[in-house]
């Protein structure tokens, strides 16, 4: 990964720099969110709030592993119709189980749900520091290093549109 962020600087360098002395800054997100009191109180909640949910959604599978036990020792003593209805009833469990993970830890699930909620706040005390540190030192560019990502691109160094024309989709 540092190779690619180092590639990527490199490049920047050769390109944008030659255009014009542009200035280039590096931040580790991971480190001023972990300096952060409210990022680490946001990590204990959501942290909380998914061992209580798991605590559910394991009560919920412990439900339906029992009636499937119970189910199979009862298994010989059950006429057609008894073993049916116990089998409709371990997998209706079971598919309660999923459903309520999946509401609680899925993709578009409540802790994901929950972690944006919290996290747009102290994303954007951060983002409103790097601007304002762009803009205080004249940075265009600013990368977290961390995940090797742009944070902060003055628009001035945007040339999309300059390439939209070129390709003939431009004014």
């Amino acid at each position: 990964m540092k190779k690619n962020l180092f590639a990527l600087l490199a490049l920047l360098w050769v390109s944008v720099g030659s255009a014009s002395a542009q200035k280039l800054a590096l931040v580790d997100m991971e480190y001023i969110l972990g300096k952060m009191p409210a990022y680490e109180m946001m990590n204990r909640q959501l942290e909380d709030l998914s061992k209580k949910w798991q605590q559910e959604v394991s009560g919920q599978e412990a439900e339906a592993q029992a009636l499937y036990k119970k189910y199979q020792s009862d298994l010989v003593f059950l006429s057609a119709e008894q073993k049916k209805m116990r089998e409709e009833e371990i997998v209706t469990t079971e598919k309660a189980a999923y459903e309520l993970k999946r509401k609680y830890f899925g993709p578009e699930g409540e802790l994901m749900k929950r972690r944006e909620s919290l996290m747009k706040p102290i994303q954007d005390e951060v983002w409103k520091s790097l601007k304002e540190l762009a803009l205080a030192q004249g940075y265009h560019v600013i990368i977290d290093k961390a995940s090797s990502k742009i944070v902060y691109a003055d628009p001035s160094v945007d040339v999309s549109a300059i390439v939209l024309q070129k390709m003939g989709f431009g004014k």
